[in-house]
């Protein structure tokens, strides 16, 4: 089978189509024949930065790069009952490890899959992988959304953002959503019930007694959120566990829960993401696909820090 290699981290000329084995599942398992891929800014953190390279490898070279993917199951391991050959599913295999993606077939542990409800197209599942998770989980088990909750959710125009800004509403929550002007509009469609232009200045100006922050820049973002918060709430950074010693202090003199989250792969986190694609809670944006020979082009993609909604790549 085809897949995507990378030898060592560097620019998206290390990544280098060749031909593979196709793995054999174990009993706990299926064989995926992939359709679509999501891209991720960790795909693209790991592609060009030794370090988290090494965080998600150790000392394994090559790796196949990714974790979300969406297709059809050709071969079924003996101990898995809820899937069979012929399924069309989705999900996202083996975070935090070594999903294997960027490849043709993918073996998957079922229990990080879901059969993908009617209508939904291979890219569309793909696209509420990874992203949608990590909004469902830190919204759920450390926000602990609940109704007439003043939520704020910074990139709400991104992967992550845009998807939270749509689960936090189904939560009941007042959803102001960051972003450009030129987003303004999408991120009101997702549902959130105030915008507001980071571009402008302190949002301090603009924002007070938030509930819950997901704040997916980091940063001096970081820093502003500890300051509209309310004093016992929450702030859920996503970029890196790195967080800076001016964050911590601000956050300990508000009581503020301040933690960094990482998404897992779950069976049940799977398999709500796919009753709210079902119920069209959730309605994932594609920024743009690229063929898999493009792999390279879609990492630039990401990189750019201007993706509205999500990159897929169809194989």
């Amino acid at each position: 089978m085809k897949a995507i290699l990378l030898n060592e981290a560097g620019g998206v000329e290390n990544l280098q189509l060749a031909e593979v084995e196709i793995p054999a599942i174990k009993n706990d398992e299926v064989l995926v024949k992939v359709a679509s891929i999501s891209i991720n800014p960790v795909d693209v953190k790991a592609r060009r930065n030794d370090g988290v390279l090494s965080w998600l490898f150790a000392e394994e070279r090559p790796v196949i790069l990714g974790w979300d993917i969406s297709g059809d199951i050709t071969e079924v391991g003996k101990d898995v009952k809820d899937f069979k050959s012929g399924d069309k599913v989705f999900g996202m295999v083996n975070f935090f490890g070594n999903g294997k993606a960027y490849a043709e077939y993918v073996a998957a542990p079922a229990n990080h899959l879901a059969l993908i409800p009617a209508g939904i197209s291979f890219q569309k599942a793909a696209a509420t992988t990874l992203a949608a998770s990590t909004a469902y989980q830190a919204l759920t088990e450390i926000g602990k959304v609940k109704k007439g909750d003043r939520v704020l959710i910074h990139a709400a125009s991104g992967g992550v953002g845009h998807h939270a800004v749509q689960i936090a509403k189904h939560l009941g929550a007042y959803v102001i959503g960051t972003s450009s002007a030129k987003n303004r509009d999408f991120v009101l469609s997702l549902g959130a019930d105030e915008h507001v232009d980071y571009t402008k200045g302190d949002i301090g100006n603009v924002i007070k007694d938030v509930d819950v922050v997901l704040d997916g820049i980091a940063g001096e973002t970081l820093l502003k959120s500890l300051d509209v918060v309310k004093d016992n709430g929450i702030v859920i950074t996503l970029p890196s566990g790195d967080i800076q010693d001016e964050a911590l202090e601000k956050a300990a003199q508000k009581n503020v829960d301040l933690q960094f989250y990482l998404v897992s792969s779950k069976k049940e986190t799977i398999q709500t993401i796919a009753h709210l694609l079902e119920t069209k809670v959730l309605k994932p944006h594609i920024h743009q696909e690229f063929s898999f020979s493009e792999m390279g082009k879609a990492h630039t993609e990401v990189e750019t820090g201007r993706v509205v909604g999500k990159v897929i790549v169809n194989v």
